[in-house]
């Protein structure tokens, strides 16, 4: 599927200058077609899961996100709107699930992926498979501790997202690109291949800010991940309304 630069503006809560500007800088894959720019789906995918979303987002002046900061919560609290609270919703589907045993990530995934099929009513001996063949072409692991189990092959024949938190019973090896064991999974499974890169774009994000990962860390119960989460999202979108206004 390709995408032009509204797209991708859209799916990783950026303005679309600073897609322009990651384009002009070469810090974001594309290519040309008809003196436009298009943007692969799976390089985007691919791009999102390097990390490559976190390191410029870092390297952005434009970021004012880290002037929204609550001192209790650890993250700002705004106004809810309509569209921007799709990981929260879909993290409310999910559920949170601790203690998921096994002493490797193919085992763990199994295991995990064994209550979310009963969960959901889908098969679980083919989610497996489907995701630990995602994971042989490249691990879905986001640094700092966090994986996003996923398989592009695979969508949700149901009006919902689903993204499940899974705390293994002890953090587990996950061919890293940073060489640290996994400590918090979310396992996702979308309605919609745009709302699958959504949501992947949004937990990458996620997974670089360092109050999110010290939450993480914590093992939370699902009112303290789903509070966090929403107020995390809101403020995303605060900053990028306050970004396009410029």
């Amino acid at each position: 599927m390709d995408l032009k630069i509204k797209d991708v503006a859209e799916l990783l809560n950026v303005s679309e200058t600073t897609i322009r500007r990651w384009l002009l800088e070469g810090k974001i894959p594309a290519y040309r077609l008809n003196h436009q720019y298009r943007f692969n789906r799976n390089e985007i995918e691919d791009w999102v899961m390097s990390h490559k979303l976190g390191q410029v987002r870092d390297e952005d002046s434009d970021d004012i996100q880290q002037n929204l900061v609550d001192e209790k919560t650890g993250f700002k609290a705004v106004k809810p709107g309509v569209h921007q609270y799709n990981l929260y919703r879909a993290l409310h589907k999910g559920g949170i699930h601790t203690q998921v045993p096994g002493d490797t990530k193919e085992q763990v995934i199994r295991s995990a992926t064994e209550i979310l099929a009963e969960r959901f009513d889908l098969d679980a001996e083919v989610l497996t498979d489907l995701l630990l063949d995602r994971e042989r072409l490249m691990p879905t692991s986001l640094n700092n501790g966090i994986g996003v189990p996923h398989t592009r092959d695979f969508l949700l024949k149901m009006p919902f997202d689903i993204v499940a938190a899974v705390f293994p019973q002890k953090p587990i090896e996950y061919g890293a690109l940073d060489g640290k064991p996994v400590h918090t999974l979310f396992f996702l499974f979308a309605c919609e291949d745009k709302r699958h890169l959504h949501l992947l774009a949004k937990l990458a994000h996620l997974s670089s800010q360092p109050q999110a990962i010290e939450m993480l860390r914590s093992r939370p119960n699902k009112t303290k991940l789903l509070e966090s989460v929403k107020n995390w999202e809101g403020s995303v979108a605060l900053a990028e309304g306050k970004l396009q206004k410029r």
